[in-house]
């Protein structure tokens, strides 16, 4: 059986009396130092010479236990030298001072030791509140991180207080929170649009089937028909499948990186394009990056359809490649109805299209395409409405690093 740690708010504790009790010793040891080396009071012998005068000079202090009986004897007696009376007083003097000193010493240690003890014991408990309060909001973002799910990433832990560590670190989950709530909600609005997008054909190709199967005796033009109609809701379905493993395969990140001429690559794109009554102008300069080939074609070739698809009878399609402050450029306009400016920003959306969703005219998928290749070579595109009508769509990507 493993043995359970203990939790970050023991340790803390223990780190924080154990830095206490650390400094308490030190602060002890210094203590008890200091005053032992203060000097006793007396530290000589006075001694009595032939006509009275006295001699202070400092001669080694005699051992207590040898020489205290001779002193005994010597201050009973009336008959004793003066010269060694002198001496015994002041040894005793001396002893005295030393006796003193080891008692303050002693006591000076009990005393400090016995403090440092009691305020150990307070610094422990005062130590156990303080990790108790910092680790508050460590256990509000547990708490928050355990109630998250893909149903529910609502709640926030919104922690208030000084900017430190921790309130950056709460900021950075919520952050992270609505970074996730935005990603499944957008998950969600994407497989639901996807099901409906898949379903159409289907619906289609089921409704075909069933007026013919409905008929006693269907003729062979009516089965033919009905073929031709399925097959063509077929194409639509795997068109849309395709469209959808794109952008899948987008967000496993950039597998192959070479570099690519976007002029080169536009006018590839113009040369099969199918553009009905309308006009391409192309002015095509070398712009080189470094990227996935196929997929830098695929997203030219979304704009050039979209421009294509999006306009009127007999508009205009222009397409240009360049170089702008050292970045690779390119720009496809097109001619066509006039678009909204608040209807921009969604136009980058997968499945949005500004006319109605039901209608066969594409996936509204293509731009949404454009936007997840741009991002996984490190590139930008925006969209502005053209005055005349239109769409104006830049797409600025990195040099090439070769």
């Amino acid at each position: 059986m493993t043995k359970p740690k203990p939790t970050v708010r023991v340790r803390l504790t223990l780190l924080y009396t154990s830095l206490f009790a650390a400094a308490g010793v030190i602060l002890v040891v210094i203590t008890y130092l200091l005053v032992a080396a203060i000097p006793t009071a007396v530290t000589s012998w006075s001694v009595r010479l032939p006509g009275g005068q006295v001699d202070t000079s400092t001669f080694l202090v005699p051992d207590r236990e040898e020489f205290e009986p001779i002193c005994v004897e010597a201050l009973r007696s009336k008959d004793t030298d003066p010269n060694l009376r002198d001496k015994c007083v002041t040894a005793y003097q001396v002893w005295g001072a030393q006796t003193q000193r080891a008692e303050t010493l002693s006591q000076l240690l009990r005393v400090s030791l016995t403090t440092l003890a009691a305020v150990i014991g307070l610094a422990a408990s005062a130590g156990w509140l303080v990790a108790g309060r910092v680790l508050r909001p460590v256990h509000t973002i547990a708490a928050a991180a355990r109630a998250a799910s893909q149903r529910n990433l609502s709640a926030r832990i919104a922690l208030q207080g000084p900017r430190d560590e921790l309130r950056e670190l709460a900021d950075t989950f919520d952050e992270m929170l609505d970074r996730m709530q935005a990603t499944f909600v957008g998950q969600e609005r994407f497989i639901a649009n996807a099901s409906h997008e898949l379903r159409t054909p289907l619906m289609a190709m089921r409704a075909t089937v069933d007026v013919v199967l409905a008929k006693p005796a269907p003729t062979n033009a009516e089965l033919s028909e009905m073929a031709q109609d399925v097959r063509i809701e077929v194409d639509h379905a795997d068109g849309l499948v395709e469209a959808l493993l794109t952008l899948a395969r987008n967000d496993r990140g950039l597998t192959v990186s070479e570099d690519v001429d976007l002029a080169t690559t536009a006018e590839d794109v113009l040369d099969s394009a199918k553009l009905s009554d309308r006009r391409a102008h192309a002015s095509l300069e070398p712009a080189t990056t470094s990227g996935d080939p196929v997929l830098l074609e695929r997203l030219i070739a979304n704009l050039v359809d979209n421009a294509v698809r999006y306009n009127v009878t007999g508009g205009d399609v222009w397409v240009s490649t360049s170089t702008v402050h050292g970045r690779p450029t390119v720009v496809v306009a097109n001619t066509g109805p006039l678009i909204p400016p608040e209807a921009i920003d969604s136009l980058f959306a997968p499945f949005h299209r500004l006319n109605d969703r039901t209608s066969g005219d594409g996936f509204g998928l293509g731009l949404a395409i454009v936007a997840s290749i741009a991002t996984m070579h490190h590139g930008t595109v925006t969209a502005a409405p053209r005055p005349g009508g239109g769409l104006h769509i830049t797409l600025t990507l990195p040099p090439s690093v070769g």
